[in-house]
């Protein structure tokens, strides 16, 4: 009798494996770049406008190119137009491994690598609307549709496991090296993903958009969204509450000037949210939300609301990671429960038009957040701007309690 074979460790199918350790490795090195820019950036101007820049330079190609990409997305081979994507991202990232470098810093002006490196980041804007739409939709091309819940589950927390790895080791990386290292690691992990991605297999293009143009296929999309109430009022929930209580941009801030904690701790404190994501996730996969989703929903915005006051007013950095932490896993609770809504309500044919439309309140919220918080930071000085922000994530909150019945009332099993 022959023996069992023993098994390899499959998440769902061979395909969807591939794609996940692919996408990880890949998210990496991505989330590696803010931190290493952001404390090279405080370190050249010593501005809390340039950290806001930063996000600004990204997020306006984003929000610009986000709805027709969800076009192109849709009727593209997502297979290949991911793999151009990692492949601009590498060519981005060799850009910024030689601004940053100490030889370009010795040939030019801090002005020129200041401008520079907002040049760079506006590409990985454009890049990034995209293959944001594109990875979302692939999901749904490698495995049955009984498994889908399931796939959007990994594939969230491989994104937020990677999301919490790629800071920890930037930080690591800018404490113990140089920077320039730290970005050849960046190019190494994009580039490993590039040939990882090799072993899955193109699949069909599902929409068959036939003379469709771009602009009609645009507006089908957004009424869809406009359509489905509650969506629409998680995605308005999400964007606001986000846009003005995100600290994220004014860490390297806190870091340097408060909580004196050096790259190192900066990269644990950028980690910390999603290291709360990445736990909520975890504890909802195996024990799932059966009812009440959309007060579920507020109410978690609303402890991540007073997270944020507490980490403004903190000077201690344990009470700081607590409280980003924290916030992260209220965070995640919203998080599972607007890409479950996504996953659940939106059909195959329209899944990268409206992640393209869920990723302009996304990029709004988190990339204009940060240009947000260094204009307000600039004005009203560190500490109280993110108690502002605070305070104004609790009352969009209450103001969407009341004037948005329908997330308050959403529900599935």
């Amino acid at each position: 009798m022959a023996l069992p074979q023993k098994q390899s460790f499959i998440l769902i199918n061979k395909e969807f494996t591939w794609f996940i350790v692919a996408r990880v490795i890949c998210i990496v090195g991505l989330r590696m770049t803010p931190v290493l820019l952001g404390w090279k950036l405080y370190e050249l101007t010593g501005s809390k406008l340039a950290l806001g820049m930063l996000g600004l330079s990204e997020v306006i190609p984003a929000i610009l190119f986000a709805l027709p990409a969800g076009v192109t997305v849709d009727k593209s081979n997502k297979h290949r137009l991911i793999r151009f994507c990692m492949f601009l991202y590498f060519l981005i990232m060799a850009g910024l491994l030689l601004i940053t470098s100490n030889w370009f810093a010795a040939n030019t002006s801090l002005k020129i690598i200041e401008y520079c490196i907002y040049a760079f980041v506006f590409c990985t804007g454009i890049v990034r609307a995209f293959s944001a739409s594109a990875f979302t939709a692939f999901v749904a091309q490698l495995v049955p549709s009984e498994f889908l819940i399931k796939a959007a589950s990994i594939n969230s927390m491989s994104w937020l496991l990677a999301a919490v790895t790629g800071p920890a080791i930037a930080g690591i990386l800018l404490g113990y090296t140089t920077i320039s290292f730290a970005f050849f690691m960046v190019c190494f992990c994009i580039f490993i993903s590039i040939l990882l991605f090799q072993f899955i297999q193109p699949k069909p293009i599902m929409w068959q958009s036939g003379k469709t143009k771009t602009w009609d296929g645009v507006k089908e999309g957004l009424r869809f969204v406009y359509k489905q109430k509650a969506l629409l009022g998680a995605m308005n929930l999400d964007m606001f509450a986000v846009l003005f209580g995100g600290a994220a941009a004014l860490l390297p801030v806190f870091a340097k000037d408060i909580l004196h904690i050096g790259p190192t701790g900066l990269g644990w404190l950028i980690a910390a949210t999603y290291l709360g994501n990445f736990v909520a996730l975890a504890w909802i996969t195996n024990l799932p939300l059966k009812n009440n989703q959309g007060i579920i929903l507020l109410r978690s915005v609303i402890g991540f609301g007073i997270c944020i006051l507490v980490f403004a007013l903190s000077k201690n950095y344990w009470l700081s990671f607590a409280a980003l932490f924290i916030s992260g896993l209220f965070d995640g609770v919203s998080i599972i429960i607007r890409h479950t809504m996504v996953q659940l309500f939106v059909p195959d044919e329209m899944r990268g038009r409206v992640s393209s439309v869920n990723s302009i309140f996304i990029n709004s919220s988190n990339e204009l957040g940060q240009f947000e918080s260094g204009v307000a930071a600039s004005i009203m000085g560190t500490v109280p701007s993110v108690i502002f922000g605070g305070s104004m994530t609790l009352l969009v909150t209450i103001v969407t309690w009341i004037k948005a019945p329908s997330l308050r009332k959403f529900t599935y099993k």
